[in-house]
């Protein structure tokens, strides 16, 4: 289990964790079935979606992500090809009177934190990718995905770890999935590009958004903006909120790469399922949220 947190460049605190995770011990328990019920047209209150996507993350079954379609007035639960049926039942009598608010979603292969290794980089053990160069004032560093920082490993270029880039200077994960490495060797270069294209900026995400991924295992795929705000769950007590669900393929060592729309810095990335034959859903962490704590910007 990963516990091993450092505090970001900025200071600024992470947000609180909504579920308190040690090792050895489940700290969540099955919320009780709630009293209030939808009404006879069967919508539900933001208390009652609230309550049930509450009882989807106490039922703590991996291979789940849950967001509130606000369109539908349903917590949208997607369960990977892991999940049995009778865990799917679990979650909703997790749920109780909540229940009917819950719609089950199906998607391929396992949801998983795409650790392997724009462009590729290397931690002894591992390969993922590189996010958005970023700076602040003078000093340059790079976001990546948190679970690739964990642990603060050293970074290098290629795999038998002989050219350096430099430390991990910031990691977040689990709750969040982001990670700060700074560039300490001045021979390798940080141009503010992904691929050919210039970064100028960084935005939020929106349902409906055309996005492109670049990750190092499977190059650039594009896709579009599903949901918001969007909690995984990828066991082990790995559990991440606020993450931007799309349709766009990934595969291990994709984990960190870029997620950009136009010339915006959009995401970076977590973990999903499926690959690039058959497709899938891939999970976001907010750049801009990423940026904030650090206190750097793209350029």
């Amino acid at each position: 289990m990963r516990i091993k947190r450092t505090t970001p460049l900025s200071g600024t605190a992470r947000r609180s964790r909504a579920v308190a995770i040690a090792a050895g011990l489940v700290a969540v328990a099955a919320l009780a079935a709630p009293t209030a019920q939808a009404n006879s047209t069967g919508t539900y209150s933001a208390n009652q979606l609230a309550a049930a996507s509450d009882a989807v993350l106490g039922a703590d079954v991996a291979g789940t992500a849950w967001n509130v379609d606000a369109k539908t007035g349903k917590v949208v639960v997607t369960v990977d090809s892991t999940v049995s049926a009778a865990e799917i039942q679990q979650i909703k009598d997790s749920a109780g009177g909540n229940a009917g608010a819950l719609r089950i979603e199906h998607t391929p292969g396992r949801f998983s934190k795409l650790l392997k290794g724009g462009d590729a980089i290397y931690a002894p053990g591992w390969r993922c990718s590189l996010g958005f160069n970023v700076r602040s004032g003078s000093t340059y560093y790079f976001l990546t995905a948190g679970h690739c920082t964990d642990g603060n490993p050293p970074w290098y270029t290629n795999s038998s770890n002989t050219t350096y880039i430099g430390p991990t200077v910031g990691s977040s994960f689990p709750t969040n999935d982001y990670g700060l490495v700074r560039y300490d060797n001045s021979a390798v270069s940080h141009e503010g590009t992904v691929g050919s294209v210039d970064i100028t900026a960084a935005a939020n995400a929106t349902v409906g958004m055309s996005v492109t991924r670049r990750g190092s295992t499977t190059g650039i795929h594009s896709g579009t903006v599903s949901a918001l705000n969007a909690t995984v769950n990828y066991g082990n007590g790995d559990v991440v909120y606020g993450m931007i669900k799309t349709n766009v393929c990934a595969e291990p060592g994709d984990s960190g790469g870029p997620l950009y729309s136009g010339s915006k810095a959009i995401g970076l990335t977590s973990g999903g399922s499926g690959n690039c034959s058959s497709g899938g859903t891939t999970f976001f962490q907010p750049v801009t949220e990423a940026l904030s704590a650090y206190g750097v910007s793209v350029y």
